[in-house]
């Protein structure tokens, strides 16, 4: 295991495989099970950052499938306290276009068959998802694309759903009817089990597709996933450019965050 402290991770999301250059690996197992892939970790602005693809390296775990306890769970043992999602996701708001992101506030869960607490008794442990996204990353991210003239939303709100399959035209007119932004399938319950763990979470949504209940927007087809890859990867270096400029912010913004204490007062018992 990597001898050097390690403070910031990374989940990879589909079409962003790779983040950092020169590399050591790590190879972790949990009292999960083990984790999506092995863990990269090297250094960026002189800070020590762990890389995690979430869907495997050859993208061999679907959405449903995903080890997300064995993810997180990994991360925070490599002494990991700021992790970063960035995930493809489609827009149900007409604002928000294809090459966008979004530095989300806001989550609603519509996933129905996840493994999403490491609470399970014989306590009763009830985490707090009134604020569900580190305040201090997601300033530090907006200052970050801000400065590098990206497209950035500072606020939005993330449906995430169960997948593999995408949203009927019904659901998404729904899911855009409710006043939500951006859909994908992974920032729950990835963003929740760091926030149980005490761990600053921050999620970037790169807008990849208008979601179909917005079809009377001229040109708007039914997402496909090769679609989502293509975009995905054709903005991967505004991405990485985001992120390592967003990485020495996080670190001088860890001290006043309150994510660490999300604890406090959720035992019962």
């Amino acid at each position: 295991m990597t001898q050097q402290a390690v403070s910031v991770g990374i989940f990879g999301g589909s079409g962003f495989y790779s983040f950092l250059d020169e590399v050591e690996e790590v190879r972790l197992d949990t009292p999960f099970g083990p984790p999506s892939d092995v863990i990269s970790v090297g250094t960026v602005h002189g800070v020590r950052v762990a890389f995690l693809p979430r869907h495997g390296s050859r993208h061999q775990y679907p959405p449903h499938l995903i080890n997300f306890r064995a993810n997180v769970w990994a991360m925070r043992d490599l002494g990991v306290t700021q992790l970063i999602g960035p995930c493809a996701s489609g827009s149900l708001n007409p604002h928000m276009a294809p090459g966008h992101f979004v530095v989300c506030d806001q989550f609603v869960d519509r996933t129905k068959a996840r493994m999403d607490t490491f609470y399970q008794g014989p306590i009763a442990t009830h985490v707090s998802s009134a604020d569900p996204f580190c305040e201090k990353m997601r300033e530090a991210l907006i200052v970050a694309g801000r400065e590098l003239g990206i497209t950035v939303h500072d606020r939005g709100t993330v449906v995430v759903i169960e997948g593999p399959r995408f949203s009927t035209r019904a659901e998404s007119k729904w899911f855009a009817a409710m006043g939500w932004d951006v859909i994908n399938m992974t920032t729950y319950p990835e963003c929740h089990l760091a926030r149980e763990l005490g761990l600053c979470y921050a999620n970037v949504s790169l807008v990849t597709d208008y979601d179909v209940g917005l079809e009377e927007l001229p040109g708007v087809a039914a997402v496909t996933g090769a679609e989502v890859i293509r975009v995905f990867q054709e903005n991967n270096e505004k991405l990485r450019r985001l992120l390592f400029q967003a990485i020495p912010l996080l670190v001088r913004e860890e001290s006043s965050c309150a994510c660490p204490d999300a604890l406090e007062g959720a035992r019962l018992g």
